[in-house]
């Protein structure tokens, strides 16, 4: 795991995920065994910077790691780590240094080949903030086959040759069910034009193994050797031209390194971000490892996007990012005239104190200054404009900005309730509705959707973050006060309970006698985590009386029984198998598959009994080993269990959310 640094120095440079798994394989069998006790340890320990540009971390007495970058600022080589033990380069000092280094996209090969979906400009992304440190990877969880984060460069290695065996078919019954709307079935002829080649085949197979082996250890005992060897398997993916796949693995170990940290529990746990990057490395090498020849399994380059004339935006609302790592700063959300959706970041060290002063700090883009407040609430005309795959925009070269005019924020907020996810160089789109406030419900609220005549479903607002240097749970606690409120609100649905959203920010609803008044310099909008709303912000002499408790009883939305089968697929990935298999072997799970049968989730019903029982049975070889193919079962039991629960919940989302 990578240990938070705080205040031990300067922060230890990327390693190049091959490098890392090359000095982990060096190790004896002993010293496997101590490496993630000497990653701890160095947690502590005060990392040099040396005018030269190298690194220097001391592992003990006799013992000084020295690492020397290259022009990238990464580690992409073995004889750029050096130790001065007698050990070195098989010593545990140097691979504990790597193993507590930050993993680094993967670096671009030099020998040729095709780079398919290549656009306009395949330049690395530019970071117009240079102080700000690298977040986690996102890893989207919308639909059953999400489009992953993907590597920069990968030579398209192939070979001729028959295609070898895809390995353990996946389970019957309700499992194979589940998973047969995105696998591709009968038998696969070597031949045929676009089917991935053997060695792609062999690759992914070698993913799905060490993808399989993480999953049945558990976040909790997946240390440093496992997420070694899942980086090895990446690496044999990136030189076969599995883009997408290696970008899934080197994901879900960054996921498993901020699951790990010892010094990241101020921050709210996410295990379905864990869930979502590994649900997607399997998905994506099962799929592979049998031949299927969709194109979008492959993947392609990342590049950055640079729009046909220029590109005018509004503001629609800021948010505070607080990261792992001590990370904190904003993103403020932008949308053009067509609801795509940008997004404009200052992230850096600093934690939540510099993610409240970023609310209202300078923002430059080449020679245009601004702060995000001021484009919250207004817009930008940008010129040669260069945005990023993840909808970024970018400070590149030749890149020219004016400040412009904003738009009411009632015609940006309905335009956000769009089903689908857009596709590359634009941003998630963010939800929104118009909502009545009901009830508080301790620090969240109670509200029901206006649909029109109809009354309308009752769902939860819940604060976004915490923390108390944040206005959410402040300004939620006021809205909460006054029952009968009707707001609009814009946020995210919290992907755990389709039936909660995380506003971002608030504002009145046109028309409604009882809504918001706020201040026009503030142009209809508060955003939650930096407005405070006050008493002057509420209709005059409107009796807001605080709600009954009673009242909070009786309008709490009731979430369906999937919530049970979220919390078994969590379980297994945080504390492995043995944590999935202990609801097998009490009472309750009987009572579990009753619930999800009495609400209609009859094939979730099957999985979660079959992902039960599939983790409570062991079988063993004649040498009392776990069998592996039993192993690969339970894999594809889990798969089968997290891809049915998450195009389930998408599709209850939308029913709610999107009407």
């Amino acid at each position: 795991m990578t240990p938070s640094r705080p205040d031990t120095g300067a922060p230890l440079p990327p390693v190049a995920p091959e490098v890392l798994a090359a000095a982990v394989a060096c190790l004896t069998t002993r010293l496997r065994g101590r490496l993630d006790q000497a990653v701890e340890s160095l947690a502590s320990t005060p990392v040099d910077l040396a005018e030269d540009g190298t690194y220097g971390i001391r592992c003990g007495a006799d013992a000084w790691v020295t690492l020397a970058p290259g022009p990238p600022g990464t580690i992409t080589s073995p004889e750029q780590v050096r130790c001065t033990c007698l050990l070195s380069p098989r010593c545990l000092h140097r691979a504990a240094v790597l193993a507590a280094s930050p993993v680094a996209d993967a670096i671009p090969s030099r020998e040729p080949g095709p780079s398919p979906d290549r656009g306009p400009s395949a330049d690395p992304d530019p970071d117009p903030f240079p102080e700000r440190a690298p977040s986690a990877a996102a890893v989207p969880s919308a639909g059953p086959v999400p489009p992953a984060g993907q590597a920069p460069f990968a030579d398209n290695a192939s070979s001729a040759g028959p295609v070898p065996s895809a390995g353990p078919a996946l389970p019957t019954g309700p499992a194979a069910s589940a998973v047969r709307t995105v696998t591709t079935a009968g038998p696969v002829s070597p031949a045929a034009p676009g089917r991935p080649s053997a060695a792609q085949v062999r690759a992914a197979g070698g993913l799905w193994a060490a993808a399989s082996a993480v999953l049945a250890a558990g976040a909790v005992a997946a240390g440093a050797v496992p997420q070694a060897e899942l980086l090895r398997a990446a690496h044999t993916a990136r030189l076969a031209g599995l883009h997408r796949a290696e970008g899934a693995a080197l994901a879900v170990v960054r996921h498993l390194r901020a699951t790990r940290d010892p010094q990241g529990a101020h921050r709210a746990h996410r295990p379905d971000e864990l869930v979502a990057a590994l649900r997607e490395l399997l998905l994506v090498t099962h799929r592979l490892k049998a031949a299927d020849p969709a194109p979008e399994l492959i993947g392609g380059v990342p590049h950055n996007h640079r729009p046909d004339g220029p590109l005018r935006l509004y503001g629609v609302c800021r948010e505070p990012v607080v990261g792992p790592g001590g990370a904190g700063g904003v993103v403020t959300h932008l949308v053009d005239d067509a609801g795509r959706w940008y997004t404009l970041r200052d992230v850096g060290p600093g934690g939540p104190a510099r993610a409240r002063r970023a609310g209202t700090a300078h923002v430059a883009v080449r020679s245009f200054l601004s702060d995000h407040e001021r484009l919250s609430r207004g817009g930008l005309v940008v010129t040669g404009a260069v945005v990023a795959p993840d909808g970024r925009l970018l400070a590149e070269r030749g890149v020219r900005a004016t400040f412009a005019a904003g738009r009411p924020w009632a015609d940006a907020v309905p335009a956000t309730a769009a089903p689908d996810r857009l596709g590359s160089v634009h941003a998630p789109p963010l939800t929104g509705c118009d909502v009545r406030i009901v009830a508080a419900d301790g620090e969240d609220v109670l509200v029901r959707v206006l649909t029109g005549d109809a009354p309308g479903p009752t769902v939860r607002l819940a604060p976004a973050h915490r923390h108390p240097a944040l206005a959410h749970t402040a300004n939620l606690r006021r809205l909460s006060a006054c029952p009968g409120l009707e707001v609009r609100v814009l946020g995210r649905v919290d992907p755990g309970r389709f039936a909660t959203l995380r506003p971002l920010a608030v504002g009145p609803v046109p028309g409604a006698a009882t809504t918001l008044r706020l201040p026009r310099q503030w142009r209809d909008r508060a955003d939650l985590g930096y407005d405070l709303l006050a008493d002057a912000h509420f209709p005059a002499g409107a009796h807001c009386p605080p709600p009954p408790r009673t009242a909070a009883a009786d309008a709490r939305p009731v979430d369906p029984p999937l919530r049970r089968i979220r919390d078994l697929v969590e379980l297994a990935v945080t504390g492995g198998r043995r944590a999935a298999a202990e609801p097998a072997g009490d009472g309750d799970r009987a009572g579990h598959v009753a619930a999800l049968r009495r609400g209609g989730f009859t094939t979730g019903a099957d999985l979660f009994a079959a992902l039960g029982a599939v983790a409570a049975r062991r079988p063993r070889d004649a040498f009392g080993r776990p069998a592996r193919d039993d192993q690969d079962q339970y894999a594809a039991q889990w798969l089968a269990t997290a891809v049915y629960l998450t195009g389930t919940e998408a599709a209850l989302a939308r029913g709610l959310w999107h009407r």
